[in-house]
């Protein structure tokens, strides 16, 4: 990393953002977009940060949630669990179904993404099937078949998704027809991180929930190195009275404000938060 890279990062965290908005930081004031991550060296510390929420907004409690969507304003989002899995769209104002297709009883639904071309992609977990969905009415176009289970999934450009299984590597495959195309093993501060999960790639920097974890992690594809960790257990979830698994899960961008949309599992609201140095 040269160090106008490094002074760039710095000055993202500075403003209390990081690789999804602009922020005042080249001559003048004037705002510098970034176009991808700026990771430390190896052996470097994670930066920390934390949410702050802007917004609250409902959402079902009835939702196992395991993947969001942002898609020209539409939020879509994934449900498991054999038997009830489905893809929806739903009203972030009042948190309303607004159109439903369930899977088969026999799969269990996991993360989803945008793939472009008005298209929806949807993991199974150990089905080891992947369905591209037409977005404006939830119909099934096609299926892609995969070997070992399906977790995360996000669209990192327009030929490339990153899809997470659980453990610490994070796998790239084609978004044309989901052929594998290589891996990267993540970590965090040299040691590997496991249970990564519901992913959101922004600007070049894929962000991972952490299973059963308050954490949501900034990687960069290109070393698999952990250059921010954000702490959101203030969101205000009343968690002892959620059922057991209620954990976060759920991560959606919205690159018209910068912001991120959180939620989890049978949670009965959504949050919509910043990033924060701190």
């Amino acid at each position: 990393m040269n160090p106008g890279t490094a002074s760039l990062h710095a000055a993202v965290f500075a403003c209390g953002l990081t690789l999804a908005t602009s922020c005042g930081v080249g001559d003048g004031g004037t705002p510098v977009s970034l176009s991808g991550p700026a990771a430390p060296e190896p052996g470097s510390t994670t930066g920390e940060m934390r949410v702050e929420v802007v917004a609250e907004h409902p959402h079902d409690p009835t939702a196992f949630t395991q993947g969001l969507e942002l898609v020209d304003g539409r939020l879509f989002e994934s449900t498991g669990r054999y038997g009830t899995s489905t893809i929806r769209e739903v009203d972030l104002a009042t948190g309303g179904i607004l159109a439903s297709t369930g899977l088969d009883d026999t799969v269990f639904g996991e993360g989803i993404t945008a793939i472009g071309g008005g298209r929806l992609l949807q993991l199974t977990w150990k089905a080891g099937i992947a369905t591209v969905w037409d977005l404006d009415h939830l119909e099934r176009v096609d299926t892609w078949s995969y070997e070992g289970e399906g977790w995360g999934v996000c669209l990192l450009d327009p030929e490339t998704l990153v899809v997470s299984d659980g453990s610490a590597t994070l796998t790239f495959r084609s978004a044309a027809d989901f052929h594998a195309l290589g891996s990267v093993v993540v970590a965090r501060e040299e040691l590997p991180q496991e249970l990564l999960n519901e992913l959101e790639c922004v600007n070049g920097t894929v962000w991972a929930n952490v299973w059963k974890a308050d954490t949501i992690l900034g990687i960069d594809p290109t070393t698999g190195i952990v250059f921010a960790a954000v702490d959101a257990s203030s969101l205000p979830v009343e968690r002892a009275s959620l059922a057991p698994g209620s954990v976060l899960n759920g991560i959606a961008h919205d690159p018209s404000t910068g912001r991120f949309l959180l939620t989890g599992k049978y949670w009965p609201s959504l949050f919509e938060v910043e990033f924060r140095a701190g």
